[in-house]
Parts: structure tokens; sequence; C-alpha cells
């Protein structure tokens, strides 16, 4: 059982009434942590549903079947030395939250079309979320103490200086709320990226955060697609249930979804990715509007015909289906050691894995560091 939450008596905090933007791992954590401490808590998230790229696909095949698929990240592991992060992770483990993926991993060269590598153990242990990578989130997210507003964006965070305290405002420019403190855990909440897509200016306004606005503005941060597959049968030329892959400009990895911990396994489901180079050549030509089915299709055709040009008996999928990744994985790390970035006369927090390093421990890490510039939090759980 993890030890982050102190009683009311014990707490010093800083702020009572906070605003949690985004619902991914990096934000449920810090929603959690915080409303574990007698902070109230609301999360906003522009998705239907938890998760950011620990979200769940459910899709539907032509004859009506459910089909359920980790289209993000696929997996997590955790440094045995960040006990911090790895208390967490064995609390959710007891809670049923997530399990240890126990198969052969390994890889392909697509120029000697060999595996270079299968191994069964790995150097840390790969968990996953059960039944879905979104299951943490999804827990951490109804906790007491955490309210959660799916499908609401904001559009605006306005800093009130006679009150201080932060008035948001949805995408439709609706009060939704005043805050005395606020955590984003998105990116585009100040980035130019949010320009691109919605034509309106960020969120937060960089000269309200002038001191941080050098490290905030554009982290770079580059693309995928992601390929859904569903087969009638299992893959069993493949000797590994995850493969990196080597010598290929289109894919970077694939992963069998339906051989994880609590998935349904009436058809074999695999998600592959692309590499960042062939998907920022994708949106170099369309831009960063939303795809069209056409473009997502033509996707599918090219990235399933890589994963054919492997020589191994790949049958033809009864369901195959794009999904693109715009700007989900940061090429860069902006805190170094502090993990977040702080404005502490705002009581603003920014935390996500591109405070520490681009992966789910990242992620948890920076959000534990958030929540502890709002509460006092021990030093380990």
């Amino acid at each position: 059982m993890n030890n982050i939450g102190l009683s009311g008596a014990a707490m010093t905090g800083v702020a009572s009434k906070v605003a949690v933007i985004g619902s991914g791992i990096s934000g449920a954590v810090c929603a959690s942590i915080l409303a574990k401490n007698g902070v109230s808590v609301t999360i906003f998230e522009s998705a239907r549903g938890p998760g950011g790229r620990m979200s769940q696909r459910r899709e539907n095949s032509e004859d009506g079947r459910e089909l359920v698929f980790d289209h993000g990240a696929p997996y997590f592991s955790v440094n045995p030395s960040n006990l911090e992060v790895q208390n967490l992770v064995t609390d959710w483990e007891s809670r049923g939250l997530v399990a240890e993926w126990k198969e052969k991993f390994g890889s392909f060269d697509f120029r000697s079309k060999m595996f270079a590598t299968i191994d069964e153990e790995g150097s840390n242990k790969k968990y996953v979320g059960v039944p879905g990578m979104n299951s943490i989130c999804r827990a951490l997210c109804n906790e007491p103490g955490v309210e959660s507003r799916f499908g609401l964006g904001i559009g605006k965070l306005d800093w009130l200086e006679e009150d201080e305290s932060w008035s948001l405002t949805n995408m439709d420019g609706e009060n939704v709320g005043h805050f005395n403190g606020v955590v984003t855990s998105d990116k585009s909440t100040f980035s130019s990226r949010f320009t691109h897509v919605t034509g309106k200016p960020p969120p937060i306004d960089l000269n309200l955060v002038s001191e941080m606005a050098l490290q905030m503005k554009d982290i770079p941060a580059s693309p995928r697609f992601a390929l859904m597959l569903a087969f009638e049968q299992p893959l069993s030329s493949i000797p590994a249930k995850g493969l990196s892959f080597k010598n290929s400009e289109i894919l970077s990895w694939a992963f069998c979804d339906s051989s994880k911990p609590g998935r349904s396994t009436t058809s074999e489901r695999w998600v592959l990715h692309s590499t960042a180079e062939y998907a920022q050549l994708i949106i170099s030509q369309m831009g960063l509007r939303k795809p069209s089915g056409e473009v997502l299709a033509k996707v599918a055709d090219e990235l399933f015909r890589e994963f054919e040009s492997t020589g191994l008996d790949i049958s033809q999928p009864f369901f195959k289906k794009a999904h693109r990744w715009g700007g989900a994985f940061p090429a860069t790390s902006v805190a170094g050691e502090e993990k977040c970035l702080w404005v502490g006369k705002r009581r603003l927090a920014i935390c996500g894995d591109f405070c520490v390093m681009p992966n789910v421990e990242g992620a948890i890490s920076s959000a534990i560091a958030a929540s502890a510039k709002f509460v006092k939090v021990p030093s380990t759980l």
C-alpha cells in the first residue's frame, strides 16, 4: 500500500482547489496524490475517456465483433532504483490494475530477414494495465476527491491577480470554474501545435510565465502512426509477442495485444507503430489537421505491406485500421532534476514525460514531483 496520502492535520498545502488538465498517466497520478492529501481536484480532459497515450481503442469489425486495442504505449517498465514509482506500481499490482507481461520479445532485421534476438527475460519487468492500458488512469480518475470532466477541452486559462486564482474557460469560451492552482500535463496548453490544430492561441499565455517561456515554448515531439490488426488465427511464424524492427524506414515495432494478461483471446490482435520519419513524411504532405479516412486507409495499407515484407507467414487480417499520434512522443526533456516546471507565484505546475524522460516511468516521476509542489509529500512512498 503506498503511503503518499497524508492526514489533513499533517498536510501543509499551498492550494485547496486544483484543476488538472489532461488525464494521461501523469495527470491522473498527480490528481490522485493531491486528492489523497485533501486537495479538491477537477480533471479536464478533451477526449472521451482517460489515458492519453495509455488509452484503449474500441473498434467493431465488419461482422460486428467488438475489438479492443492498446494503440499507444504497449507496456511500461520501471527502473528498480526508482522506489517512488516502483512502490506506486506495486500498489496498483496489488489492486489488480496492472500485471506483468511475461512473453518472449525480440527484434527483427529487415536487411537480413532474420530475427536478431529473442529474449524471454528483459532487464526490467514489463507491466500492462488490466484489462487495458487505460485501467490505471481510469481508476485514479475515479478516486475519492477527484472529479473528472471528459469531453471538455480547456480553451483558455486566465490568472486573476486580485483573487490570486485561475479562471478556466472551455473551447466555446464558457467559464468552467475558478481554481487556486493548476497542473497541466498536456503540452498543447502552451504550444503552437494547439494553434495549428484549432486556429486559436494556446490556453496559457507564456507572458504570464515569462521565466519558463523558453523551456515551455514548442517542446519538440515526434509523431507516429499506429496500425491495429485482428487475425482469425495466431501468427505462429512469429516466435515472439513483441518485436522491434531494424533497418525499416516504415515500421518501428509490433506487439501482440491479445497476448497480454486479462485480454480476450477470441482473435489475435496486433498493434504496429510506424517510425517517426515515416509519420513525419505523411504529416508534411497533409499538415496537422485530422487525417481523412482515405489517408488513414493508405497508411494502413503501407504499414501492413511492410509487415508482410518480413517474409514471415502473415495471413490477411479481418480488421485493419490506422490511427495517428500527432505529437504524443516528446523528443526532449525540459525540467532536468526538478522533474516538473513550477511557477510558484501563480501556483502552476507542468508535468509529463516531456519533463523527465519520454516514457511512462518519466511521466509518473514528473507527476509525483508536481504534486509535491502543492502539498508536503514524503520523499519515499
